[in-house]
């Protein structure tokens, strides 16, 4: 398939068609707008879009108003190619506060150089019960410098009440994590998204990243998916695209936060 048809599908299959990312999640179609509202700990946000100049700032309202009355935070998931060309600034204008921009890819499996090794004394072990959850949660925040309170327990709860949608996998060099990455599912879609690709400080440079992708790019081929969806930080970009990867659009998140929380 050409560029523009991938990520059409993926526009189609992954937000305006949106599944539920969690448990108890809900994602709701309201005019020209998909969104997801969660429980706590869940991700709450704007999912998909299609405005033009004279509906979008009713349109931001609308939300502002929706996730306010819920007493919570929430994203706007903005993508470069997303109309108009100006919703960014008028997000900005609404109050909401962009975080740092990250580049969408996509792989298509099959196409995808996986030839990667671990380092000698390095294996992979998947997380599937509450202590593997805390190893794969302990490696992003000594990897990231985050809080990874939420996640930690959201992975839980996505393991418990439906471990077939995630793969979470952590790298131990003897008993010591250095390196944690998260793959989700999208039932009935051909895409798999890669999360939380982190390594600490001291192992990197070694090849972690490059075969934490391609240990989950063979699982997700295993399981019948055929493209692997990547948000991409500037540092992860370069090797993504030496494996094969695809830039697709520059993704930035809009955050709306309620005064106290």
């Amino acid at each position: 398939m050409e560029k523009n048809e991938i990520l059409a599908l993926y526009d189609r299959d992954l937000r305006e068609h949106a599944a539920p990312d969690g448990p108890g999640a809900r994602v709701e179609r309201v005019g020209a707008v998909v969104r997801q509202t969660a429980p706590p700990h869940g991700w709450n946000g704007v999912l998909w879009s299609d405005l033009d100049a004279a509906d979008a700032d009713a349109a931001i309202q609308e939300q502002i108003a929706h996730f306010t009355a819920l007493g919570t935070d929430f994203e706007w998931k903005h993508h470069s190619h997303d109309r108009p060309a100006a919703l960014g600034a008028r997000l900005l204008a609404a109050g909401f506060r962009a975080e740092p921009a990250e580049t969408l890819m996509i792989g298509e499996i099959d196409r995808l150089d996986l030839d990667a090794r671990l380092p000698e004394g390095v294996r992979l072990m998947e997380a599937t019960d509450a202590a593997g959850v805390d190893l794969v949660i302990d490696t992003h925040e000594r990897a990231f410098g985050t809080d990874g309170s939420h996640l930690r327990r959201r992975l839980r709860a996505q393991l418990a009440a439906d471990p077939g949608t995630v793969v979470a996998v952590v790298a131990l060099a003897g008993s010591e994590p250095v390196s944690a990455a998260r793959m989700e599912f999208v039932s009935g879609t051909p895409f798999a998204g890669l999360w939380g690709g982190g390594t600490v400080e001291g192992w990197r440079g070694r090849g972690l990243y490059r075969a934490l992708v391609a240990h989950r790019a063979r699982v997700a081929a295993a399981r019948g998916f055929r493209y692997l969806q990547v948000d991409a930080l500037p540092t992860s970009r370069p090797i993504l695209e030496r494996l094969g990867f695809l830039p697709m659009a520059v993704t930035t998140p809009y955050l709306y936060e309620l005064r106290g929380n």
